[in-house]
């Protein structure tokens, strides 16, 4: 078995998205779970296949929102009712009617930047090189290229029998990615 640290993992190109589509069926299939495939335009059947699980971003969002606007209610409470109480007109202190713009400002506030957070974070980001983009002809990716990857810190990886496999499906090129 090939050291994963040595290299990234294996690279496949085919020449449409139906024929990806198959080829990344079929290394699911076998038993590949670390895989990558690369379109230049989004192929829907693809992230089924790849089985792309729904992370926490949304309950995360969620959280975040309702931390907001907890906080944004706590601190018009405080300043209004404990650190600085005026009393105009005879209005109670927690006066909420008066608190609902900052509530939901704050909410969508904190709401908007745990999104972020999580995006940026669920995603590897930032990642201003990626192991793929050393692989030869990777550029076509933007044009007309489908690229399937298979990493080598996949337990099933090893190199021989993964390319033996990959070149099994009928690509027009195997190439080897280069870990830079």
């Amino acid at each position: 078995m090939t050291e994963p640290d040595r290299h990234y993992g294996l690279m496949a190109r085919f020449d449409s998205p139906e024929r990806l589509v198959a080829a990344t069926r079929q290394a699911r299939a076998v038993g590949y779970r670390r895989i990558g495939a690369y379109t230049p335009f989004p192929v829907e059947e693809l992230s089924e296949v790849l089985e792309f699980r729904p992370r926490g971003v949304p309950l995360a969002v969620l959280i975040g929102g309702i931390v907001g606007g907890v906080s944004g209610y706590a601190l018009e409470y405080w300043t209004m009712g404990i650190a600085y109480p005026i009393n105009v007109g005879g209005r109670p202190y927690n006066s909420w009617p008066m608190f609902i713009p900052v509530t939901f400002e704050m909410t969508v506030l904190f709401a908007g930047i745990t999104a972020l957070v999580v995006m940026l974070v669920f995603n590897g980001l930032p990642m201003p090189h990626h192991p793929v983009f050393a692989a030869p002809s990777f550029e076509r990716v933007t044009r007309d290229g489908f690229f399937l990857c298979i990493e080598a810190t996949d337990p099933r990886y090893d190199e021989q029998r993964t390319r033996a496999f990959l070149e099994s499906l009928r690509p027009r090129e195997v190439v080897g990615v280069p870990l830079s």
